[in-house]
């Protein structure tokens, strides 16, 4: 569940947490320079999870902690915000509350089902609550609802498609002051 309400990132941090990020994660320059993958050369596109600041930085500490692998996404929410469909081997930059970099994660499945369709073991891999499928239900119902009156989108059905993205994080970035991030050079990183 991605949301666009936050505040806005810092286009010098993210360029700073990518330079961080990439090289952790292994996501070299280099390779794009004779044609192994452009992964490494642009900066991914960067958004945080749910509807609010707070919600965004309690999501972001269960993808922190490792305890959510997955995200869900009503359709409509990508029409609505003029998005693309994520695709497994994307990377995205997950910020926190405040617009903050805090993660890179990288898409490792995408498939769409029915909200009626969704199975226990996703719902567990969301992580959320008490990763039940009862509450995934309960909680992500009620959050469409909301979305659908401020965000525009379609009314909530149990018939509804919803986008289930699985993924892996490749780093984390602890809460760091901005004026306090560096980029790190080859001969620090051996």
């Amino acid at each position: 569940m991605t949301s666009t309400d936050h505040r806005l990132p810092d286009e010098g941090a993210l360029a700073q947490f990518w330079e961080i990020a990439r090289v952790r994660a292994g996501i070299d320059r280099i390779g794009v320079v004779v044609g192994a993958s452009a992964l490494g050369a642009v900066v991914p596109p960067a958004w945080s999870f749910g509807d609010s600041p707070a919600l965004a930085d309690a999501l972001l500490d269960l993808v922190l902690s490792g305890e959510k692998r997955a995200t869900a996404t009503a359709l409509w929410e990508f029409e609505v915000g003029d998005e693309p469909r994520p695709n497994a081997g994307d990377l995205s930059i997950v910020l926190d509350g405040a617009g903050r970099p805090r993660a890179l994660i990288r898409t490792t499945a995408v498939r769409v089902e029915r909200f009626c369709d969704v199975d226990a073991e996703f719902a567990a891999a969301e992580g959320e609550d008490d990763g039940s499928l009862e509450s995934w239900r309960r909680e992500h119902e009620a959050y469409w609802r909301r979305l659908a009156q401020t965000e525009g989108g379609q009314p909530f059905s149990a018939e509804m498609p919803v986008l289930l993205e699985e993924f892996e994080v490749l780093y984390r970035q602890a809460a760091v002051p901005e004026n306090e991030m560096q980029v790190p050079t080859r001969e620090t990183e051996r």
